[in-house]
């Protein structure tokens, strides 16, 4: 396995993001600069991390995958291999961070450097604010919060002395909204959010490092059925529903071309524009949604779901809603669009004052 560290290399403005403003200092991205690239994939035992260890593994990357199973991992470093890639199995709970610490320096040590780091890990709830237990809210936020935080604190000593690096934050469309039920979910991507962005800012002295956020919607992964529960009925994710192959793709770009920013779902950033022109109707709306599309399922007793302890089954890259989802989206898609047209004229009749 490699030894050495990656030399540094020159400073090269990125492309342009989606709000077309330039991203400071970026690196040409690593497929232009590494052969064998080296990826730390947090959260990396199913859904959107697993499915960017085999997208990464596909295009012959060197990869450490990250979760709290090493049961689970071990069968995504199996996959990885078959698909071209090679594949370090550091069992690791990002919501302690000693454990993160762990992660990056075995990280180094197999592969002599790390060239982009993915965040992907996370864990949900759903139940109102009251409902959700004390431990559980605060778990989730240790985990999709400052399990990011932990791995900044690791990795960025890391990327400096490289002279670059790439660090990736899989954040969500919560990080611009909110709903019911998800109050600790909600707080984390809000948080992670604000976070690298103060993490861009701190960073202009470190050209060769990019720090990137993506925003998806809601995704069709395993998440939802290993989230606690306390509203009394299964819950899904609401419609329409993102493939979790656009969100891996995303994230691929990011590591490969680093952007600020990538959203994923655009039908489903309607919201955050309703969100932010109409904040009263949205706020009056988007309980009634969610009960209508989300928490619809068969009753189920309170339970706490994978928050503290993870699936010991092997878990896959998507959990099969969009396969059903033909006449929901249809339903969802219909309230969508009223809250984008009225939303756009709101923003028409604001301009014209």
């Amino acid at each position: 396995m490699p030894s050495s560290a990656a030399p540094p290399v020159p400073a090269d403005r990125g492309p342009a993001v989606d709000r077309r403003e330039p991203v400071h200092g970026v690196p040409p991205g690593l497929r232009d600069a590494v052969n064998r690239p080296v990826v730390v994939v947090t959260g990396a035992s199913s859904g959107i991390g697993r499915g960017v260890a085999r997208a990464l593994a596909a295009r012959g990357a060197d990869l450490v995958l990250a979760a709290r199973t090493e049961r689970t991992l071990a069968a995504v470093a199996r996959d990885c291999e078959r698909r071209g890639g090679r594949a370090l199995v550091v069992p690791t709970d990002v919501a302690d961070e000693a454990a993160v610490q762990v992660l990056a320096r075995r990280a180094v040590e197999g592969f002599g450097r790390i060239d982009a780091w993915v965040n992907a890990a996370a864990v949900w709830s759903y139940g109102l604010f009251e409902d959700t237990p004390g431990p559980v809210f605060r778990q989730i936020v240790d985990t999709t919060l400052f399990g990011q935080v932990h791995a900044a604190r690791a990795v960025l000593p890391q990327f400096r002395a490289q002279g670059r690096g790439v660090l990736v934050n899989v954040g969500s469309l919560y990080g611009r909204l909110s709903s019911p039920y998800v109050a600790p979910y909600v707080v984390s991507k809000w948080g992670l959010l604000g976070f690298s962005e103060v993490l861009r800012q701190e960073l202009r002295d470190a050209p060769g490092i990019a720090v990137c956020t993506v925003l998806p919607g809601a995704v069709d992964t395993p998440i939802y059925r290993h989230a606690a529960n306390y509203v009394g009925r299964r819950i899904r994710p609401l419609p329409p529903v993102t493939s979790p192959e656009r969100v891996v793709a995303a994230v691929v770009r990011a590591v490969d071309r680093p952007r600020r920013e990538i959203v994923v779902g655009r039908t489903q950033y309607v919201a955050v524009w309703a969100h932010r022109l109409v904040p009263g109707l949205y706020d009056r709306l988007i309980g009634p949604v969610v009960k209508t599309f989300a928490v619809r399922g068969a009753p189920v007793p309170p339970h706490d779901g994978t928050v503290f302890v993870p699936d010991s089954l092997p878990c896959a890259v998507d959990d099969g809603w969009r396969r059903h989802d033909h006449r929901v989206v249809g339903g969802a898609v219909t309230v969508t669009a009223a809250l984008a047209a009225l939303a756009a004229a709101v923003r028409g009749l604001r301009r014209r004052r």
